[in-house]
């Protein structure tokens, strides 16, 4: 009779052939280390490099490594969805292939999990190898976020993290197509803790978040857990209109009761501007929310597996096109 899987590490991986082998050589002596039965559930997000041959190999001679190969690439936050789909843990650790998040964590966030925390995450105090600029975005960011949303979203925080089985079920109860995984986990409560640690600089090959992806995960981000953009861009359009109406009045004014001369051309430019401006930004706004109804209502699947090996069982919730190898 096989042994109940307690441990499920999701690994997101996306051209990390460079990486993958000392990714897999760490995170198998973290987890062998706990001497209980755990899987190692690789999600392949379109890689276009060897790291899906690579992982396979692992798969031929180690039980534990399972492999989801998505026939595109579906993003970051899919692949750990998907990673959540088929994980039969009662416990479902996240952690990125590059190694900036170190493994050895786990072992802490075990330890938080065993003593009645449902869910782990790590907080990093420092970040090693990354730019002012991407610091100091991530930064305002999250300071932003957590500013514009009831939800408790703690501060500094990635994916990295433990969540236990009854949150994990939860979470594949959430239907929504542009997921920030990080917020969803907060949103759904439970009991929660952090631990921290300094975050390493990437081991090899290049960051697979470059500044539009960043974007697109902040955008997801705020839209996904607050509509105080659409509040600030009628109150923006209320500011804008009350200037304009102000400055009717001053032109009235000099026009009727001084001989003071207006720039016509230069004063009706300045307003067209202003108000073009403001009007741009506010049909932006609703334009991001809109444009998430709309992927909603197409009611796409979040992902489309190729093809995936060492999965003996399919996901929990309703399945995707799937091949089983």
């Amino acid at each position: 009779m096989l042994k109940q899987i307690v441990y499920s590490v999701i690994i997101p991986v996306y051209n990390e052939e460079a990486v993958i082998d000392e990714t897999y050589k760490r995170i198998k002596r973290v987890m062998d280390s706990t001497g209980e039965v755990y899987e190692l559930l690789f999600v392949n997000d379109g890689s276009r490099d060897q790291t899906a041959p690579i992982i396979k190999k692992y798969g031929v001679r180690d039980r534990t490594v399972k492999l989801i190969d998505f026939s595109r690439n579906f993003g970051h936050q899919i692949a750990i969805t998907a990673g959540m789909d088929y994980a039969s843990g009662q416990a479902i650790i996240v952690i990125d292939a590059d190694l900036q998040d170190p493994p050895e964590l786990i072992l802490q966030m075990i330890e938080k999990w065993k003593e009645g925390y449902e869910v782990v995450y790590a907080k990093r105090t420092h970040r090693k190898g990354e730019t002012f600029f991407k610091k100091q975005t991530a930064s305002l960011f999250y300071r932003l976020l957590r500013a514009s949303t009831d939800v408790d979203i703690p501060l500094d925080t990635g994916d990295f993290r433990l969540i236990d089985r009854k949150v994990c079920d939860e979470m594949k109860r959430i239907p929504e197509k542009n997921r920030f995984v990080r917020g969803l986990v907060s949103w759904v409560g439970f009991r929660q803790t952090a631990v921290e640690y300094i975050r390493d600089e990437r081991l090899a090959g290049e960051t697979k978040y470059p500044l539009k992806k960043m974007l697109k995960l902040s955008m997801d981000g705020m839209t996904s857990f607050s509509y105080k953009p659409l509040k600030l861009a009628s109150y923006a359009g209320g500011l804008v209109s009350f200037a304009g109406f102000i400055y009717m009045l001053v032109v009235l004014y000099l026009k009727l009761f001084t001989n003071s001369t207006v720039a016509g051309w230069a004063s009706v430019i300045i307003i067209q501007l202003l108000f073009g401006g403001v009007v741009l930004i506010i049909l932006g706004v609703i334009g991001e929310y809109i444009g998430r109804i709309y992927d909603e209502t197409k009611d796409r699947p979040l992902y489309i597996v190729r093809e995936s090996h060492g999965i003996e069982t399919k996901p929990r919730k309703v399945p995707h096109s799937v091949k089983h190898g």
